[in-house]
């Protein structure tokens, strides 16, 4: 019975101080809580790291994560911190910060092929039929199930670390263009343009 009482009493004091609250603090927290709601977020690597100061080292924890809503829009970012959740609570709040929006074709692949690359790493993206799933590897398939991309063939060259692989793919990610931009860009109908690239693979396979 003592414990009961003792719940309630708590409960009720937190309703208090949330009424006692400005209005505005209120709106910021339920509208936080929405956006979190709204994405989902995975880490990539965890790292210790140390500082040499003048009594010693101060080590330290640096977390790398992705976020995204599975709808297009996705963010990375790096942080360090003495635990590991904190760290990996300063890259999530980070990440969502800075996010940036990828056009998808029928919300499952990209609409082209994509290179991009960062420092030593390389990175090719190609667009997939439906049902092949997401072939790719470590921090690629992190960046490709938080974006909602359901099938895409994707390799890594070169450098395998886990932060040049994330920039890399975000490299290629934004230099990704949907046929409307494209048409936008060149003054032109998005039939036109995809009407001629159907038209060109059309052809290749008469020819073949």
């Amino acid at each position: 019975m003592a414990e009961e009482l003792k719940e309630q009493v708590e409960k009720t004091q937190e309703k208090t101080e949330k009424k006692r609250r400005p209005r505005k603090d209120r709106n910021e927290e339920s509208r936080a809580e929405k956006v979190a709601d709204e994405f989902i977020d995975r880490v990539v690597h965890v790292n210790r790291v140390s500082k040499t100061v003048k009594g010693g080292k101060r080590f330290a924890f640096a977390a790398l994560v992705v976020v995204g809503d599975q709808k297009g829009r996705i963010g990375f970012a790096h942080a360090k911190a003495k635990e590991v959740p904190d760290a990996i609570k300063k890259a999530t709040e980070r990440a969502r910060r800075h996010l940036i929006r990828v056009p998808m074709k029928e919300g499952r692949t990209l609409h082209h092929d994509a290179y991009g690359h960062f420092g030593a790493g390389r990175v090719t993206i190609r667009t997939a039929p439906a049902g092949t799933g997401i072939i790719a590897g470590g921090p690629m398939r992190a960046v490709f199930e938080v974006l909602g991309i359901q099938d895409v063939v994707a390799k890594c060259t070169g450098s395998s670390n886990p932060h040049n692989m994330v920039r890399a793919t975000f490299d290629a990610l934004t230099g990704s263009d949907s046929p409307r931009a494209v048409a936008a860009k060149r003054g032109k109908k998005v039939g036109d343009i995809v009407g001629r690239r159907d038209g060109e693979a059309a052809a290749k396979e008469v020819a073949e």
